[in-house]
């Protein structure tokens, strides 16, 4: 990728830290990580970034403390990448110079949209990734891939259920959503059908499969972050 310097990455969260990284080498960048604040300063002063992508909790200097270090020092676009979305906050980022502000929980492809904007750089091989844990879901080319183990040996019917959920996250669905809008209208569309895609799915993911919650008395729901 054709870029003034890396991306500078200040994250603390180990699992959205790996996806973003993961998905910022995929997309060609050169990526730098840090995991605090004060690792933070030290990266952007070693080796200086063509962009941050900024969370705003951070142990040591915070998101705010370091975007008030770089503000005069620092003259490149800062993305702040945050699960705080009050309108403080966004003022507050703005104030101190962010260029921009995304709100977890976020997409992949979003962020990236927004990093090349930011770059100026074309966007000549736009695609819906979303990535989470060791797992890379593609859902233009229907696809789901775990990172050591290549495909994901999913059916036709756990794929469609997969992606019907994970193009919504957050969002608490009903068995009976998912059963009509996800599965055939000649197949069984029962609420165990769905709970039977649902844990097959769960194990085929590993670890990452966690990330399809049981929404109580709902039915289920995708969250792009590990609950707290």
């Amino acid at each position: 990728m054709d870029s003034q310097g890396p991306i500078l990455v200040v994250e603390d969260d180990p699992p959205i830290a790996a996806g973003i990284v993961r998905g910022l080498k995929l997309a060609g960048f050169q990526v730098t990580l840090a995991t605090d604040g004060y690792l933070a300063l030290e990266a952007a002063q070693k080796e200086p970034p063509a962009l941050v992508v900024l969370d705003l909790n951070l142990p040591g200097p915070d998101g705010f403390a370091l975007l008030e270090a770089w503000h005069h020092r620092l003259h490149v676009p800062i993305i702040v990448l945050s699960a705080r979305q009050e309108l403080e906050a966004r003022l507050r980022s703005f104030g101190l110079g962010a260029a921009d502000y995304l709100a977890k929980p976020f997409w992949m492809e979003e962020l990236l949209a927004r990093i090349r904007a930011r770059l100026r750089l074309p966007d000549t091989n736009a695609r819906r990734v979303l990535a989470w844990a060791d797992v890379r879901v593609d859902l233009d080319a229907r696809s789901v891939s775990r990172e050591d183990q290549g495909l994901v040996p999913l059916t036709r019917h756990e794929l469609d259920v997969l992606l019907y959920l994970v193009e919504r996250p957050g969002r608490a669905l009903t068995r009976e959503q998912i059963a009509d809008q996800a599965l055939p209208l000649n197949e069984e569309r029962d609420a165990r059908t769905v709970d039977s895609h649902v844990a097959r799915i769960r194990k085929k993911l590993g670890p990452a499969g966690a990330r399809l919650r049981t929404a109580w008395g709902i039915g289920y729901r995708f969250d792009l972050e590990d609950a707290p």
